[in-house]
């Protein structure tokens, strides 16, 4: 088995990529810019160029796959560009995998996505419109809705990590008292390195999470004694953040955006449907030991 991993240069897609390899799973990546992606051919990974974004170089890359994994996604930027790079992105990857005869999709989308949701903000509306391409399809298909994915190495907890250790005061927004689920990117990248093969998945759409689902104020509580930080903890009301939102969003290395506000004041984003526990059947990293490990 063959399987194409698309975004394998990112948080996500390089751990998802390693994973593949330790089970000796032959792994083609498509990247823009083979140069910056040493590591993955230092795995063993099959490097191929190209782009979602144009369809005319997926054809080579989907001849002779498999399975696809598609990781391809962006978290800030302009409506069109969410269409552009993740909608029709998709669908460029569907069409060529379908031409190609590959036998399984697996995509990443997120959780708290549903049909009442996907309006909220573009970065909804595009993993919906990425959903339906794939459900349309015709291609065997598993689809992935995963909470927070913290990790040492990428994705938001090095963030929280350095606030906790060095902010005078920890802000946390709103009351706090929403609930998240964070899963381990390792527990993560596992999960995708099955769906690949397990016949169980198949047509299935699965929320993943962690096995810990605190609120905000027992997350950041935890943390700071992970840390062995004293500093107390302020809650800033959310429009206080989507003012200030507002002037730094488009700046390198903004901490959040007004439409991730948005997401956030949707409520808890926790697994309702516990498919993938019972599916997969992985020992998930508990959210303690998560934290230890980032530190």
């Amino acid at each position: 088995m063959t399987v194409l991993v698309t975004g394998a240069t990112g948080f996500v897609g390089s751990h998802v990529a390693h994973a593949l390899r330790a089970r000796e799973t032959p792994v083609r990546a498509l990247v823009r810019r083979p140069e910056r992606a040493r590591r993955l051919a230092a795995w063993g990974v099959d490097l191929i160029q190209g782009d979602v974004t144009q369809a005319a170089s997926l054809d080579a890359a989907c001849e002779g796959v498999d399975a696809i994994v598609h990781l391809v996604a962006i978290i800030r930027g302009r409506r069109e560009e969410f269409e552009r790079v993740m909608a029709q992105g998709t669908r460029h990857l569907v069409a060529a995998a379908r031409a190609a005869g590959v036998r399984r999709f697996v995509l990443a989308s997120a959780l708290g996505l549903d049909e009442q949701t996907k309006d909220v903000v573009p970065y909804y509306g595009a993993k919906w419109e990425m959903e339906q391409a794939v459900l349309e399809s015709g291609v065997e298909h598993v689809v992935f809705r995963p909470s927070f994915v913290f990790g040492r190495d990428g994705g938001v907890l090095p963030m929280f990590v350095r606030m906790a250790r060095y902010l005078p005061v920890t802000p946390i927004a709103g009351p706090g008292t929403q609930r998240l689920q964070p899963i381990w990117i390792d527990d993560l990248a596992e999960y995708f390195a099955q769906a690949v093969s397990l016949p169980a998945a198949a047509g299935r759409t699965f929320e993943v999470g962690g096995p810990d689902a605190p609120t905000w104020n027992e997350f950041w509580d935890r943390l700071k004694r992970v840390v062995g930080a004293r500093r107390p903890s302020i809650h800033v009301p959310f429009g206080v953040l989507r003012v200030q939102a507002a002037l730094t969003e488009r700046l390198p290395g903004a901490p959040v955006t007004r439409d991730q506000l948005k997401q956030l004041e949707l409520g808890d984003n926790v697994v309702t449907d516990t498919s993938a526990v019972e599916v997969f059947q992985l020992p998930l990293l508990s959210l303690d030991e998560q934290l230890r490990r980032s530190t």
